[in-house]
């Protein structure tokens, strides 16, 4: 099936990016379309991320993340944040059997603090630790995140180091293993659906180098056919990590530790 993915979108399998990370946006104004109320958009949501995740592993891909709930949403209204914490709860029951078995690694990054409930806290550990010797495919969940918090805990934690005598120097090496997961590698690839075209507070340290594309699709309509679609126009793009247009390949500095 990898294979007819592959050849239906025209994509080089030796250009695919390693890490694509996405903007999951338009749950409530598909809804809104189809008169239903706005959770219904985000229940619709699931099996739009489920089948990317599948085309993530069709195509080969080692890592992928997604924007689940943002540190600005708790604005949202009361009835739609506990609609959605106990919607996220309920699919780590209902699909990680379905992840293991796939040999998916999850993991989680954002602030494990209230408001989030210690049970939703305490399920996202138990399903890092069930996942975690899986390496087929790595898929991150930002949960309660937003990377202006990230790097701000990341700069409190290598502040607290240095005047503990643990750190020599806060640099750019310093803050990237204080990250909520050090091992994540550089975003090759930011996708955001519904047409919008901003980053909204997302992966701002690791997608310092990322190809940006804003898709029409609303995210329930999603899934691993515009994931492919994605991937083509990205193959289509020359990445050049701040070279001159005509300078050597050989000449690109690499983009470094999580940038």
């Amino acid at each position: 099936m990898a294979e007819d993915l592959l050849v239906a979108h025209g994509l080089d399998a030796d250009r695919m990016p390693a890490h694509v990370a996405l903007i999951m946006d338009g749950n409530g104004r598909w809804a809104n379309r189809r008169g239903l109320k706005r959770n219904a958009g985000h229940e619709a949501g699931e099996a739009a991320l489920f089948d990317t995740v599948e085309g993530a592993l069709e195509l080969g891909l080692s890592d992928l993340t997604v924007y689940a709930f943002s540190t600005e949403n708790w604005r949202r209204p009361p009835s739609e944040v506990r609609f959605l914490l106990s919607f996220n709860e309920s699919l780590l029951l209902r699909r990680v059997d379905e992840l293991d078995e796939r040999e998916v690694r999850l993991r989680f990054i954002g602030r494990r603090s209230r408001p989030v409930p210690r049970r939703l806290l305490g399920l996202i550990a138990d399903t890092e630790a069930r996942t975690a010797r899986h390496r087929r495919l790595t898929l991150r969940i930002a949960f309660n995140y937003g990377s202006q918090a990230e790097l701000a805990d990341a700069a409190q934690r290598a502040a607290t180091d240095l005047a503990a005598g643990r750190l020599d120097r806060i640099d750019e090496a310093a803050l990237a293993a204080r990250l909520y997961d050090p091992e994540m590698p550089a975003v090759d690839l930011l996708v955001r659906t519904s047409g919008e075209q901003r980053i909204s507070n997302y992966l701002l340290w690791q997608a310092a180098y990322a190809e940006l594309l804003f898709v029409d699709a609303l995210w329930p309509d999603f899934d691993r056919h515009e994931l492919a679609e994605a991937i083509a126009r990205y193959q289509g793009r020359e990445r050049r990590f701040g070279r001159a247009v005509d300078a050597p390949a050989a000449d690109d500095p690499s983009p470094g530790p999580g940038g």
